[in-house]
This record gives structure tokens, sequence and C-alpha cells, in this order.
């Protein structure tokens, strides 16, 4: 199993910048493709980011709507992937979940097998 902690959500003003990080145990991450995505209050959980396994590629995919503006990165020596989100909206509120599943690619909140328990982004105007 991979347990997976998500760090670093708050308070933030439109324009400004946070750094999510979601630190794993249980697993070595490498391998792994790793999303994140986001759920506000009455909609559905919605894709953000992802970057898959190191054996599929490495590739990094985001969302059209966080396009330029935030970054999906892996530090394997710590065992962690990270959200850089600048330039952040209002419409960027919502809780963020870190989330793995092994190998490849997926914007499918469904086909993720392991979940953080989520970290709150609130950006006001």
């Amino acid at each position: 199993q991979v347990r997976l902690v998500e760090s670093g959500g708050g308070l933030v003003q439109a324009g400004g910048s946070l750094r999510l990080s979601c630190a794993a145990s249980g697993r070595t991450l490498s391998g792994y493709n790793m999303g994140w995505f986001r759920q506000a209050p009455g909609k559905e959980r919605e894709f953000v980011a992802a970057k898959s396994g190191s054996g599929s590629g490495g590739n990094t995919y985001y969302a059209d709507s966080v396009k330029g503006r935030f970054t999906i990165s892996r530090d394997n020596a710590e065992n962690t992937v990270y959200l850089q989100m600048n330039s952040l909206k209002p419409e960027d509120t919502a809780v963020y979940y870190c989330a793995a599943r092994w190998r490849y690619y997926s914007d499918s909140a469904s086909s993720y097998d392991y979940w953080g328990q989520g970290t709150q982004v609130t950006v006001s105007s």
C-alpha cells in the first residue's frame, strides 16, 4: 500500500503562490503516475495535473485551466511530489488531493488507487 499525506494549503490572495507537497510512505513513488485533483463544494473532483512513472516516460499533463500557472514535479530522494501554484485565481479555491496509480497517466479520479487526505486552498479576491 501507498500512504500519501498532503501539506502546504492555506489562504492566499489572488495573484499569489502556494506550493503543495505530497509525501509518500510504503512504496517508492518513482514508478507511479502521480496526480493532483481538486474538488470545490458542490462540484465533482477535477483533474489538475499528473506526472507519469519514470519507466513510463515521466511526462507531465495539465488541465487547460492551470496550464502555464501550475507545475508538478518529483523529488525522488525525498519520495515527495509537489504542485507549485502561481498566479492563483479565486476559481482555484478547492480541496486539493494527491493521488497515485501504477505507471500510466490518467485524468480520471476513479482510476487512481491511493489518495491523500486533502489540503484546503482558498484564494481570495
